[in-house]
């Protein structure tokens, strides 16, 4: 089967120009997605102490600095914008891009970048509300000429989204792992879903779960696109393998052991292995999550060694 390799920036504590040039080379080097966070913060969260860029301004310049990678966000938290301004603002990075792009939607999590700029946040299951009344308005918004929906959290009347999705459908993701209520959402309205962190026989467990709400929802399972966001931690040698670990330990501190399930570590060749444990699991995509400071080295190795021998191994 063929795998979607992709990455997943995280856009904090580089210059935009340096922003710019990495997903300008993983544009050229081939990589079939490139998306970004929706966060008003850095993460892992440090009072809004480091540099930060908004989500839908950088996707502009995604956009139009690609030319090839599928491009998107990985999730957009539906509590920051209204969704008949999401869906236009969707349409919008469709038309620069060329019709690459997709939207992908979430619950939240980050509570104190949200207070700090002004954001309720509610607790988790009226934010699971929340999603689940977004994602079907904003397909209406996308699909139809006008839409009018008076709803618990959103309101829009007589709402036309023009022009639409350059090729007439926009696939819409949702993001998350939470069995009881995102994945019925995913089931149910989704075109693709999106787990992050998570191990290999997580993923095929969280798959079935998956399937599960399918077959509930009368969806054919195949429709749903599935893909999971892994920390990159690539070395080159045993001894960088090493120190890149205990970089990851160091970075995300008490949240260290839960990402670590989910990270590539190690050389380019266990590295490989790993990937393919996740295709096996019932991966269609996997991303890289990058994180600043960047090992260019190491990127280099994944771009040139894994990505053609999981390609050859997959085809």
């Amino acid at each position: 089967m063929t795998v979607s390799l992709g990455a997943h920036i995280g856009q904090q504590n580089m210059p935009m120009d340096e922003l710019r040039a990495l997903w300008r080379r993983l544009d050229d080097a081939g990589l079939d997605w490139i998306s970004v966070w929706d966060h008003l913060y850095e993460v892992p969260p440090a009072g809004g102490t480091q540099p930060h860029f908004e989500a839908v301004a950088t996707l502009g310049a995604l956009a139009a600095d690609t030319r090839n990678a599928r491009i998107g966000c990985l999730v957009f938290y539906v509590g920051y914008r209204n969704p008949a301004l999401l869906a236009k603002a969707a349409v919008t990075l469709d038309h620069i891009s060329g019709g690459r792009f997709e939207l992908g939607l979430g619950s939240g999590w980050a509570e104190l970048e949200a207070l700090a700029c002004g954001y309720d946040f509610p607790p988790l299951r009226e934010r699971m509300d929340m999603l689940e009344e977004a994602t079907p308005l904003i397909r209406s918004l996308l699909t139809h000429e006008r839409t009018t929906h008076d709803g618990d959290f959103f309101r829009v009347s007589d709402a036309s989204v023009v022009p639409g999705p350059m090729r007439g459908h926009l696939p819409i993701w949702v993001g998350g792992i939470g069995e009881k209520r995102t994945l019925r959402i995913a089931a149910r309205y989704a075109d693709g879903w999106n787990a992050a962190y998570v191990a290999p026989a997580e993923f095929r467990r969280l798959c079935s779960v998956l399937d599960d709400w399918c077959e509930i929802e009368d969806r054919d399972p195949s429709a749903i696109e599935r893909t999971v966001n892994l920390m990159f931690h690539v070395a080159t040698d045993a001894g960088a393998a090493a120190r890149a670990e205990a970089a990851l330990i160091d970075q995300w501190g008490e949240m260290a052991e839960r990402v670590m399930g989910g990270a590539l570590l190690g050389t380019p060749d266990r590295v490989t292995e790993r990937v393919l444990e996740y295709v096996a699991a019932g991966a269609q995509g996997v991303n890289i999550a990058l994180r600043a400071p960047i090992d260019h080295e190491a990127l280099d190795a994944y771009v040139t060694g894994v990505l053609p021998a999981v390609r050859a191994a997959t085809a």
